[in-house]
């Protein structure tokens, strides 16, 4: 009988007949399933190798774990790394990994010492040069693989970019479509990585015969065609969405609440038992009791038989966290929960409304200043860890961080770089502020829309241009082109728009809201430094929210 009637015995230790009769005398620790050209994967008393269909071993070879044979080679654990064996039990090339995948169409995942991800060809030949976060099997010809800051892409077999779209997740394509989720849920994509439609979804199953199982956000099943529409419902939704509109109708609920906590001084007693709260920051009988029991209903807190404790999350909204959000909770429950109130008026034709000057408003009251800078200074050191890399900066530049804030940034930039020339320019209230908390940096005092007065190689803009609408950012675009040489860069750091969805459209209208600004998609970036005399170089996604925008300055 051939090996390809051997089945693994249910016990595992060794192989069967489909009669279920035993195939060899040997008993091992753990066998796997046969594979062309007839060898098995077996382990027992600490050694691997692989046998033929009589249980005999297949070489003399032995190694710390042993896989199938995929296109006449195995991927094997040796005692210096991983690496593939022909089916003689030698070694295919002389390389050694971190970690090794199987042969599929000719290429093989490996990982480095490093741990970074590329393919090898079965002569242990490096494919392309460039180095992967993650990098999958081929299928048709085609493998995902995963950029360092998460997102992932199509490449061939020569590792070239397919389509050149890059997706929170991916898989490979089935039957002319790939499962692809962006920043709005999950769909599915063509050959050229569009998506085949506008819906989105919490899960999606390839595509068979034209159709496909989702699951909908509200739990429903369906089963949608090509073009995403429902041609049956297998399951109701298990949400209503009456009450999940509800649900977004009182989010205030929840920012007033963490914003009472944090004024009231409650996060900064705890722990502490409920009574301790009431008399710790004096309030009312029962109120220390109902506001700690809404804060565990947002996960906040938590309590422990009469102790009431912060969670990790809680822990931002303490006042010395490193990444304190107390400073933010205050300002959303207060100064910008009344801006929103305006928003029908700033969305109305022919309105009065006009965008406030919160930067002026914030200037002129010395305790909002403070606390909102703090409230920057964390979303910085939150999202900015990947950026002063991401520069790729020689290490000897003169760099203006323009609009830099307290220094955040420049300091990563100088930690990264310390021969760098750091100048943060800034209001003459937030250098007066940040001078004294961060030594060492170049300071300048001045307003964006007015000469800058320095020489640059580089410029930075990080979470500047979208506080203003366009006319303002192409006027803060030219002061930064005229401090820089021919040639000199300019790095824009934002979130970006979804040029085919709606992700990021509230964070738009909260910048209408409190600085008559606007996020922009990349498309409109491009537009903008075009008219300033800049060419878009690079259009990179970071780890974190932001993206970094690259633009050169033409001759």
């Amino acid at each position: 009988m051939s090996w390809r009637s051997l089945h693994v015995s249910p016990c595992g230790t060794h192989h069967i007949h489909e009669d279920g009769q035993v195939a060899y005398e040997e008993c091992f620790d753990e066998v796997h399933k046969f594979h062309p050209p007839g060898l098995a994967p077996v382990h027992r008393g600490g050694q691997a190798w692989h046998i033929q269909d009589d249980g005999s071993p297949a070489y003399d070879r032995r190694f710390v774990r042993t896989f199938g044979f995929y296109e006449g080679l195995a991927s094997v654990i040796a005692s210096d790394g991983w690496c593939h064996i022909t089916p003689d039990g030698q070694d295919a090339y002389p390389g050694r990994h971190a970690w090794s995948g199987n042969f599929l169409q000719g290429r093989c995942a490996v990982r480095d010492d490093d741990g970074a991800y590329y393919h090898i060809t079965p002569a242990g030949n490096v494919v392309y040069p460039e180095r992967w976060r993650y990098a999958g099997d081929y299928r048709d010809g085609l493998a995902v693989v995963q950029a360092g800051d998460g997102h992932s892409t199509h490449i061939d077999l020569d590792g070239k970019l397919v389509h050149g779209r890059w997706f929170v997740d991916l898989d490979v394509f089935h039957k002319g479509f790939a499962r692809a989720r962006d920043d709005e849920g999950w769909m599915h994509v063509d050959l050229q990585g569009r998506p085949g439609y506008m819906r989105r979804f919490q899960a999606v199953e390839p595509f068979y015969n034209g159709q496909a199982r989702v699951e909908c956000f509200d739990g429903a099943l369906e089963i949608i065609d090509e073009s995403g529409a429902t041609m049956v419902t297998l399951r109701p939704p298990r949400r209503s969405e009456f009450a999940e509109l509800s649900a977004y109708m009182v989010g205030f609920w929840r920012t007033q609440t963490i914003g009472a906590a944090v004024e009231l001084g409650v996060i900064e007693a705890l722990p502490a038992t409920e009574s301790e709260v009431t008399d710790l920051c004096r309030l009312r009988n029962d109120g220390a009791g109902r506001l700690l029991r809404a804060l565990g209903e947002m996960g906040i807190v938590a309590r422990n038989a009469n102790h009431w404790a912060l969670t990790q999350r809680g822990e931002f909204l303490r006042a010395d966290h490193p990444l304190t959000l107390a400073d933010a909770a205050i300002e959303y429950a207060g100064p910008f929960s009344e801006m929103w109130g305006q928003l029908p008026e700033a969305l109305r034709r022919n309105s009065t409304w006009n965008a406030p000057d919160v930067f002026d408003e914030v200037a002129h009251d010395e305790m909002r200043c403070v606390g909102h800078h703090r409230m920057l200074r964390s979303y910085a050191r939150h999202d900015y860890a990947e950026i002063s890399r991401a520069l790729q900066l020689r290490g000897n530049e003169r760099v203006v961080d323009a609009g830099g804030g307290f220094g955040t940034l420049a300091q990563l930039v100088l930690a990264a770089h310390p021969l760098t020339q750091v100048t943060v320019l800034e209001r003459p209230e937030v250098v007066a502020m940040a001078q004294t908390l961060i030594p060492g940096l170049e300071w300048r005092r001045g307003n964006l829309f007015e000469p800058w007065g320095l020489d640059a190689d580089a410029v930075i803009l990080s979470r500047v241009l979208h506080d203003w609408d366009d006319a303002e950012a192409i006027q803060i675009l030219k002061h930064a082109h005229a401090v820089l040489p021919p040639g000199g860069r300019l790095y824009i750091v934002e979130m970006l728009l979804s040029e085919e969805g709606v992700a990021g459209s509230l964070c738009d209208l909260h910048l209408l809201m409190a600085t008559g600004g606007r996020e922009r998609s990349a498309a409109q970036f491009r537009r903008l430094l075009a008219q300033a005399g800049f060419e878009c170089t690079a259009v990179q996604r970071l780890a974190a929210l932001p993206t970094l925008i690259v633009g050169c300055r033409h001759d």
